[in-house]
């Protein structure tokens, strides 16, 4: 793995990152109708998403590794169908119960 050191969007240099490299077949790429670019984008979105859904990674990390806000980062999320909170059966008792 590479070292980079990389500003995100707002041009803030948040720490280090580090690139890793991932081979994928030229077929894929062309099949998928993106560019490069675009498709690397995703491919980076739906990681940190998954990431995050599994609750490995905060939402604030996952939004900083892919160059959102926070707020970009659960708005897609939603567009995803990806859960903001994750709630146990007991957790969603009190839950309801309070409401």
């Amino acid at each position: 793995m590479q070292q980079v050191h990389k500003a995100p969007r707002g041009g803030r240099l948040t720490g280090v990152m580090r690139a890793v490299t991932i081979e994928i077949p030229e077929s894929v790429l062309v099949g998928s109708g993106q560019s490069g670019e675009d498709f690397v984008r995703e491919a980076k979105l739906l990681l940190f998403a998954k990431l995050f859904e599994l609750g490995r990674i905060s939402s604030g990390k996952a939004a900083e590794a892919c160059a959102m806000t926070r707020v970009e980062f659960l708005l897609a999320m939603g567009k995803l169908g990806v859960p903001l909170v994750q709630l146990d059966a007991e957790e969603l008792k009190r839950e309801l119960a309070d409401a």
